[in-house]
């Protein structure tokens, strides 16, 4: 159980690095460009949406059944739907684009007049981002006791969509402040809220649990996932990208993540997994 715990760590704070590693792509770049963020959070919800639907849900279908792969799988939309209530709404930011795109000599007031509104969207999107980390790492960790090719297709999914996770975090920040280490620092921290998620997990459960239950709680964290992508990452992606290009970046993240789920299916020994 412990080397099972030490395991799920580890690839929680990739997870957790990934968002600072998305952060540097902002910090690194001297002038932040919202419509790339809406990009990102596109393709973030594509690699969230396949691996909830192709990978969680469906293995949890095939595992315990169509009716109690369904029921675990809404039990998981319906507790983060709960959850989601007490948690603060991102302000839209779209406005911003057209501040940056100001060519006159007012651009400079109105974008001094909408920093506070940015910076407050990025404290919250942090906030949320933490927030739903938690369960991040319990699929980690789920996964992990379930075998490495579940626990490594999820660290892989989940370090993907940091990346545009630690930029969507970062991006208002840096716009805001202008302080790169203020956001780099803000995005990292609600990275790391992974790893104490696994650590908190790993306490919770027994050390043994019924295969049933562990695929049920799995297709629950698929749940969760496909609520939180189109709950609050699609909205934000139709704001700062525009709904036609973020709904083809929406596909194309699907497309990579179901590509990249193949070749690690295709490229681990089947003995690593149960």
């Amino acid at each position: 159980m412990d080397s099972q715990i030490l395991v799920a760590l580890a690839l929680s704070f990739v997870g957790g690095l990934s968002t600072s590693a998305g952060a540097l792509l902002v910090i690194l770049n001297p002038t932040p460009n919202l419509k790339m963020l809406g990009l990102l959070q596109g393709f973030a919800a594509g690699l969230m949406l396949s691996i909830s639907f192709f990978d969680l849900a469906h293995n949890a279908l095939n595992s315990i059944g169509f009716l109690r792969g369904n029921l675990w799988f809404f039990a998981g939309v319906l507790f983060f739907a709960f959850i989601v209530n007490f948690i603060p709404e991102p302000t839209a930011t779209a406005e911003a684009n057209n501040i940056q795109k100001d060519d006159d000599g007012s651009g400079k007031d109105m974008m001094k007049k909408h920093r506070r509104d940015v910076l407050f969207s990025g404290i919250i999107t942090a906030v949320g981002i933490s927030l739903h980390n938690f369960p991040e790492g319990m699929a980690v960790f789920l996964g992990s006791l379930k075998g490495l090719r579940v626990g490594l297709n999820l660290a892989l999914a989940i370090a993907l969509h940091n990346i545009p996770e630690g930029v969507a975090v970062a991006l208002p920040v840096y716009f805001a402040t202008q302080s790169k280490w203020k956001a780099f620092k803000l995005a990292s921290l609600s990275g790391f809220a992974e790893p104490l998620g696994v650590v908190i997990v790993a306490y919770l459960f027994p050390s043994s649990l019924d295969p049933e239950i562990l695929d049920g709680l799995l297709g629950s964290v698929g749940g969760v996932m496909a609520f939180l992508t189109l709950h609050e990452m699609l909205p934000l992606a139709f704001d700062y990208a525009g709904q036609k290009q973020a709904v083809k970046a929406v596909f194309f993240g699907m497309a990579f993540m179901s590509a990249s789920l193949y070749f690690l299916e295709i490229s681990l020994p089947k003995e690593v997994s149960l």
